[in-house]
């Protein structure tokens, strides 16, 4: 990541009515406290860069190595382990605690996460392509992409074509989302655009910019 931001859990959907009178479809995450778990520096890792933790563990499901490395910062054990850019580090210590403070309502800011996984799918499915036509003679090909190659020449399939294969399951950021509300009490914003991922999948939050 290259910027400032926290991790967070998808929670969910559902909707909320804002000051004007509007409904708004939101998607609820719990973002943390995510405590600083490490502090690198350019003089001693080349570059500069906060690793935060989330969602805690208990000591018995966390490696020696792991533990070793993340008791320095005092706050317990987590599973996951992010590194988001800094271009300055020196307002950051180890064990320093961030959460939704971070954001403001209004913000606009770029969601990172996995996408649903969808298994192997269809050109029809995966690239919405509208198939062969039911009758006159077609058998058994409704829904194949139909011919793919270049003939005598260039005589090979060029890279990139819309093919079968794997549907989702990939690292997506969408770098437009809106912050609607925060819940600070309950350590949730309110996002207002798309946020990938199943519920309960960890996502990245970070500022624009």
């Amino acid at each position: 990541m290259n910027s400032q931001g926290l991790i967070g859990q998808k929670i969910g959907m559902t909707t909320i009515f804002v000051d004007d009178g509007r409904a708004v479809p939101v998607t609820v995450v719990k973002t943390g406290p995510c405590p600083v778990i490490q502090v690198k520096d350019e003089a001693r890792d080349g570059y500069q860069a906060l690793q935060l933790g989330f969602e805690q563990l208990p000591e018995r499901k966390v490696n020696k190595p792991q533990q070793g490395h993340q008791s320095k910062a005092g706050k317990g054990y987590f599973r996951k382990l992010v590194e988001f850019r800094q271009a300055d580090n020196k307002e950051h210590e180890v064990g320093q605690e961030l959460d939704c403070e971070l954001f403001h309502v209004g913000e606009r800011v770029k969601i990172t996460g996995t996408s649903k996984g969808k298994g192997f799918a269809g050109v029809m499915k995966r690239w919405n392509f509208g198939g062969s036509p039911s009758s006159h003679g077609h058998h058994k090909v409704h829904r194949a992409p139909g011919a793919i190659g270049q003939c005598a020449y260039p005589a090979k399939v060029f890279k990139g074509k819309k093919m079968p294969g794997q549907m989702g399951n990939k690292r997506v950021t969408i770098p437009n989302a809106e912050i609607v509300d925060i819940r600070k009490e309950d350590n949730l914003i309110l996002l207002r655009g798309q946020v990938p991922g199943a519920k309960n999948s960890l996502i990245m939050i970070c500022k624009k910019g």
